[in-house]
């Protein structure tokens, strides 16, 4: 195909760019490198730049023509707090901060498509390139929408990526409808009465409580939820005391909700305010909640997820096309962009020797060898939704 092997006559380029990003990883809201070479190499290929929205997000604009149909094209730029365990040459020089999802490779493969679109031109239209800031739980797509992302940029549909490694290298997996869970984080927490720990009838125990709470919360997806619709409900920590002999005054809980609807999430909110204040309240002790959803379902509209597919097929052939993907309890922020446009959100295979290395890995690396693929992805919906009006 000729946009694929266009892109891949800059394959060095993209490598060189994304192990640069690898090298330097930045957390959500503080992308200013990354983001610095976005808008550089952005302006270089000579596409307008915007930047500022959602504080380091980028936003480049190529019009070609007269037509006003618009579509988005988006890539998050956020690294993770943890520490590297690789040893190649274009490891975290951030001892404590790491590019372990993938999104260096994400933020790489839309500037090759920036590049090759901005060089060929083999559209009509306008294409809004979404450099966006903060994915890992700290509501960079929420930011960028709540600043106008869509009144400032508008669009018919916007189309998001992201790598897998249990998929194949040089395949591609969607579905319709529900393809990530919504997520919720929550924060519980038990304020029960000190006491020492050889008298535990003068106190109030939260320790006691937090754990027949933790397995109380468990009875919400087994018991109040059909058997049809998928609840996640996972208790993460438990924080309390500080010596062996005192029986402390607080615990508190903390933990993760995956649901792949707002209504069951919202349902689940409210059982576990229930039951944490009725377990509490049965102890004596009292409880503060604080449940905060952090990502909404993604939710791939019909057309838009046919659309994508198609795309990826003539690539790489129908037979490497998983049009029914398995949904993933996983959660992702691009959610909030399909909320207010119709889009899809596709998973591109990483695999090919980097399976073992599943995303949020210490060991974890981005499979360059998919750069071309991905840029070509983008490519190709862009020259297939803009395509130039038949003038012959």
């Amino acid at each position: 195909m000729k946009t694929l092997d266009h892109i891949s006559g800059f394959h060095d380029d993209l490598t060189s760019w994304r192990r640069d990003i690898h090298a330097h990883p930045e957390l959500g809201f503080e992308e200013n490198r990354t983001a610095d070479i976005v808008a550089e190499k952005l302006t270089s290929f000579g596409i307008d730049v915007h930047r500022g929205l959602g504080k380091t997000g980028v936003v480049g604009t190529l019009r070609v023509g007269n037509q006003t149909t618009a579509i988005g094209l988006r890539a998050d730029l956020d690294a993770l707090p943890m520490l590297e365990a690789n040893t190649f040459d274009h490891k975290s020089v951030h001892e404590g901060k790491m590019h372990a999802c993938g999104h260096d490779g994400h933020t790489t493969m839309l500037l090759g498509a920036a590049r090759y679109l901005a060089e060929t031109r083999n559209f009509e239209g306008c294409v809004h390139f979404i450099f966006q800031p903060a994915e890992e739980g700290l509501g960079g797509a929420k930011a960028m929408v709540e600043e106008g992302l869509f009144e400032q940029f508008p669009m018919e549909a916007v189309f998001g990526m992201h790598n897998r490694p249990a998929v194949n290298n040089g395949k591609f997996a969607i579905r319709s409808g529900p393809m990530m869970a919504g997520g919720a984080f929550f924060d519980i927490t038990i304020d029960g009465k000190g006491a020492h720990g050889a008298r535990p009838e003068s106190g109030v125990d939260p320790v006691l409580v937090a754990a027949h709470l933790t397995t109380a919360l468990q009875s919400v997806v087994s018991r109040n939820i059909k058997a049809t619709e998928p609840l996640v409900i996972s208790v993460t920590q438990i924080h309390s005391g500080d010596a062996y002999n005192i029986i402390p005054q607080t615990a508190v809980l903390r933990g993760t909700v995956r649901a792949f609807s707002n209504e069951t999430l919202a349902y689940a909110e409210t059982r576990i305010r229930e039951m944490s204040e009725s377990v509490a309240a049965a102890f004596g002790a009292r409880v503060e909640n604080d449940f905060k959803v952090m990502f909404l379902p993604v939710n791939n509209t019909a057309s838009e997820t046919e659309f994508a597919a198609d795309t990826a097929a003539e690539i790489i052939g129908e037979e490497n096309m998983d049009r029914n993907y398995p949904p993933q309890m996983g959660s992702e922020d691009f959610s909030y962009m399909l909320d207010k446009c119709p889009g899809a959100y596709i998973f591109i295979g990483n695999g090919g020797g980097y399976s073992d290395r599943e995303v949020h890995n210490q060991r974890y690396d981005f499979n360059d060898d998919i750069l071309p693929l991905g840029a070509a992805w983008y490519s190709r919906l862009v020259e297939r939704r803009l395509m130039k009006p038949d003038v012959s």
